[in-house]
Parts: C-alpha cells; structure tokens; sequence
C-alpha cells in the first residue's frame, strides 16, 4: 500500500468486517507508518516518507535501530515460546503487521500459542486480518484500544476469550514507551498491566536512548515536531520499567547483544540506540 499515486492527503480504508470507514490521516505522519517505511515497507504515505526522512538524516541508524528491534522482538518471543513455556502472549503497541508477526514465531514453536494484539492506531485497525491468522489448535485476536487505558485492554471480552490470566503470560511493549511522555505515566501503565498477570509471567519491553548517540535526541525533536510525542530515555530509566522482576540474562542491554542468533558482528553501540529486557514476575 504505497501511496505514491497523486491524490487528496486524507484518505479512508474500510475497517474489518462491521466496521465503517477509517479516516487514516494520511496529511500526517504516523508512528506506525513511520516504522514501516524504516522497515522498508510499503504501508506510508507522503507524510510519513518525509518525516521519517527528516528523522534518518538526524539519526541516520534509524533503519537499523529498527530491524535490530524487529529481531530482538523475534528472539523473545522464541525465548519465551521454547526455553520460558510461556503459552499466551499480550502485545501491546502491535503496529503494522510485519511478517513474521509475533504469532508467526510464537506458534512456530508453540502451535497452540494463543496471542491477543492491541492498538488504537487505525492504519493497524485497517490492517488487523493479517493479525487474525492462527494455527488450528492456537487462536489470535486484535483489540482496538489505547495502551494508557488499561482496564478496557484487560477487560475487552477479546482478552477474556483467547487468554487465560490465571496463566503465565508474556506481556509484549515493544518499541512503545518512548513515545509515552512522563506526564503519562508510563511506569504506572505498565505496573497496572502486570498487576493483572500471574506469577510467572513475563515482561518483554524496548525503549529507545540517545545514551550512545545524540542523533537519537535530534529525531526525538523531529517526532515532537511533528505533534508526536517521544522521550528517549536512559539505561537506569529503562531499567526502571522491570522494578519487582526477575532480569533474564543478559539484563537490560541495547538489543543486538540480547542472547544474539550468532555474533554480534560490526555493530556499534552507536548505530542501535534502543534498549531491550525481558523479565519474569516472580
């Protein structure tokens, strides 16, 4: 869906099924889109493409902070499938779907994994079908809502039907907090979701820094230049998230280095500037 082609800026898509129009806003760039086009995607529009541009040119790692993050996100989530057991997923912040999708690598391993998705962003809500593809014996599911209103999330009829929370489950905030200001209280947001879950869950979370490169600071103010809310933050502030956790090894690290498929190769720590942990409620 790369809208190239001339032609008014705003635009509607159909939702899914009982679903009217979704007015994508394309005359303005979105987080979402902004992502996939780092990604090398094709789910953008103008908007988007010129934002994102102004943002590598400050932070010209931008496309690989964001694969890296896409492959820290795949490695979890094998971890937890595997090596933790972990059956039920909860991905907050879906975003577009980027194969593999979360429930492409849960049940690969797992093929009763049973995954519930959550955004409020309506570009995700036009494409949420690709979310919605599941294994026979697992099951997956999209709940339209926003991350800071966690009671509906945990209370949406979707959640209750697909997960089981007096299970162990992995509640997924990927690349999600940087754009939750101080004044939203990220921290509560997350405590509140994993007060909801068992013990032996886990919590799996990335954060963009600018601790290894200031570029990162210079994007931030091109996103909050936009309208769009972003506060890197730094390694103790991320660490802060996993207050009450267990750290799996290797702790709170930039992404490349969390339990890498091989060696980490020629990256530096300035061209990855996003922190990732996973943690298990004891």
């Amino acid at each position: 869906m790369d809208r190239r082609a001339s032609g008014p800026e705003r635009r509607e898509e159909r939702g899914p099924a009982g679903r009217g129009a979704l007015d994508l806003k394309t005359d303005q760039p979105h987080t979402a889109r902004m992502y996939d086009y780092y990604l090398g995607g094709k789910d953008h529009f103008p908007a988007d493409r010129e934002a994102a541009e102004a943002a590598i040119a400050a932070f010209p790692n931008a496309r690989t902070t964001a694969r890296q993050n896409r492959a820290f996100m795949n490695r979890t989530v094998r971890y937890l499938a595997g090596e933790a057991g972990i059956r039920q997923f909860l991905d907050i912040g879906t975003g577009i779907p980027t194969s593999p999708n979360l429930h492409e690598v849960a049940q690969e391993i797992v093929p009763e994994a049973r995954i519930v998705y959550t955004d409020n962003d309506p570009i995700v809500l036009a494409h949420a079908r690709a979310l919605l593809v599941s294994t026979p014996q697992g099951r997956t599911t999209y709940v339209e809502a926003d991350l800071r209103d966690v009671e509906r999330i945990l209370e949406a009829p979707q959640l209750s039907a697909t997960l089981d929370l007096s299970r162990p489950v992995a509640l997924s905030m990927v690349a999600i907090g940087h754009f939750i200001p101080d004044v939203g209280d990220p921290y509560g947001i997350v405590r509140r979701f994993l007060a909801a879950l068992p013990s032996g869950s886990y919590l799996v979370l990335s954060h963009g820094t600018a601790d290894h490169d200031p570029g990162m600071e210079q994007m931030a103010d091109i996103y909050r230049g936009r309208g769009i809310p972003f506060r890197n933050r730094n390694k103790a502030e991320v660490e802060r998230f996993f207050d009450g956790l267990e750290l799996v090894d290797p702790g709170v690290v930039l992404v490349h280095y969390w339990r890498p498929d091989g060696a980490v190769g020629k990256l530096t720590d300035m061209e990855v500037g996003i922190y990732g942990g996973v943690a298990l409620k004891p």
